[in-house]
C-alpha cells in the first residue's frame, strides 16, 4: 500500500472515530500539512464517503449521513468485539430475519482479520461453549424492526398487521413505549389506543408496520421491559394458581420470576386459614404448627399468582422456595404437593 493510501485509510479511521478533528490535529496525526490533509478529504469524498466540512474557529473535518454505508476502519479490539457480538447474537435467537446478513457480516470481518489474530479468534470460536439451548428461529423483519424503534424514539403512532398464535391475522394500532429482547424473541410493547390497555406483540408475528400520522403523550408506568415480564405473568393460561407464601419479594422471585408470577402484599398481616385436613391425615409437628399460625413475627405473607399450562413443575419450586405456604387454588395444585410431599417421606424412610 502507497503512504497516500495509508494515509487516506488512516484519515477515515480517525474520523470514524467520532466528533470533529480540526486540520492541525488530523495533519499532526497523518504527518502532513493543512494543503496535504484538504487533498486526503477530496478523496474520500471521491470515494462517496460523506466528510462534511464544519466552518469556524473550531472547524475541522467530521463523518456525515451518506446514502451507503462507508468502509469501516476497525482496531483489532473493535474487529474482535463486533465478531463475537454477531456469533453471540446469531446463537441466542436475538438477529434479524435475513440470518445471511449476521454470516456475511462475520465473513467479511473474520476474511480482514491479520493471521495471527484471526487464528486467536478461531481458537476462541472452536473451544467457546454455551450453557443456553440454541435460539429458536423467531427473529424479526429487520425493516419492521426499523420502523418500530423509530416509532418508539419519536412517539408516533403505528398500524401494524399482526398474526397471533393461533394463525388469525388481524390489522392493529399502537402507541410503541419500547422495544425488548427477552428469552431469544423480540417484542413492541405500547398502548393500543382503542381500547385503552396496554399491549404487547411479537416481532416474528408482526407482517408489516407502518407510521401514522400526529404524535402521543409518554404513557407513565412501569418501563417497557417490565411490562412485558408482567404481561407474561398475566397472560390467559390453562390454569390460574393463587398461593399465599410467608417471605420477602426477593426470596420468591429466586424461583419465581416476575415472568411467571405476580406477587403483591396482603392486607393485614394474617395467614389464611389453612385447608382442612382428612381425619387419618398425620399431625403436624410444632415447627409446622407455628410456620402456619404465626404470624407476628418474621417477613409477611404475600399473595402470589401464577397462570400456567401444566401444574406438574410448580409443586418441586415450592419445595426449593423452603417457605411456607397455602394452596389458595386450584385444588388440583394442592393434591399435587400433597403426593408430592407423600413421595419424599417414603423415600426418606429407606433404608
Amino acid at each position: 500500500m502507497s503512504r497516500p493510501t495509508g494515509r487516506v485509510l488512516t484519515l477515515l479511521e480517525l474520523l470514524q472515530s467520532g466528533g470533529t478533528r480540526t486540520i492541525a490535529e488530523l495533519a499532526e496525526r497523518l504527518g502532513v500539512d493543512g494543503r496535504t490533509v484538504r487533498r486526503y478529504v477530496d478523496h474520500l469524498i471521491d470515494l462517496d464517503v460523506p466528510v462534511e466540512a464544519v466552518r469556524g474557529r473550531y472547524g475541522g473535518y467530521r463523518l456525515g449521513p451518506g446514502h451507503r454505508l462507508p468502509p469501516l476502519m476497525l482496531g483489532e479490539d473493535e474487529a474482535v468485539a463486533v465478531l463475537l457480538g454477531l456469533v453471540a447474537g446469531r446463537r441466542t435467537g436475538l438477529t434479524t430475519a435475513t440470518a445471511t446478513a449476521g454470516e456475511t457480516a462475520a465473513a467479511k470481518i473474520r476474511r480482514v482479520l491479520p493471521r495471527p489474530l484471526a487464528a486467536r479468534v478461531d481458537a476462541v470460536l472452536e473451544s467457546l461453549a454455551f450453557t443456553e439451548p440454541a435460539g429458536e428461529s423467531a427473529a424479526p423483519d429487520a425493516g419492521i424492526l426499523l420502523t418500530l424503534a423509530d416509532a418508539v424514539r419519536h412517539r408516533r403512532p403505528v398500524a401494524i398487521r399482526y398474526t397471533d398464535r393461533e394463525g388469525r391475522r388481524g390489522d392493529r394500532t399502537l402507541h410503541p413505549q419500547g422495544v425488548v429482547a427477552h428469552a431469544g424473541r423480540w417484542y413492541v410493547t405500547g398502548r393500543d389506543p382503542g381500547i385503552g390497555e396496554d399491549r404487547t406483540f411479537r416481532l416474528d408475528r408482526v407482517n408489516d408496520a407502518r407510521l401514522l400520522p400526529g404524535s402521543f403523550e409518554a404513557i407513565e408506568g412501569p418501563d417497557p421491559a417490565r411490562r412485558v415480564l408482567s404481561g407474561f405473568a398475566t397472560a390467559p393460561y390453562r390454569h390460574e394458581v393463587t398461593l399465599r407464601i410467608r417471605g420477602t419479594a426477593e426470596q420468591i422471585r429466586t424461583r419465581l420470576p416476575a415472568s411467571v408470577a405476580s406477587v403483591t402484599a396482603l392486607p393485614g398481616t394474617g395467614p389464611p386459614s389453612p385447608a382442612p385436613e382428612p381425619a387419618d391425615a398425620r399431625e403436624p409437628d410444632r415447627s409446622e404448627a407455628s410456620d402456619v399460625s404465626d404470624a407476628s413475627d418474621g417477613p409477611p405473607w404475600l399473595r402470589v399468582e401464577v397462570r400456567a399450562e401444566r401444574l406438574d413443575w410448580l409443586p418441586p419450586v415450592l419445595a426449593a422456595l423452603d417457605l411456607p405456604f397455602v394452596v389458595e387454588r386450584p385444588d388440583e395444585l394442592r393434591e399435587l404437593v400433597v403426593a408430592l410431599a407423600d413421595r419424599f417421606a417414603r423415600r426418606a424412610r429407606r433404608a
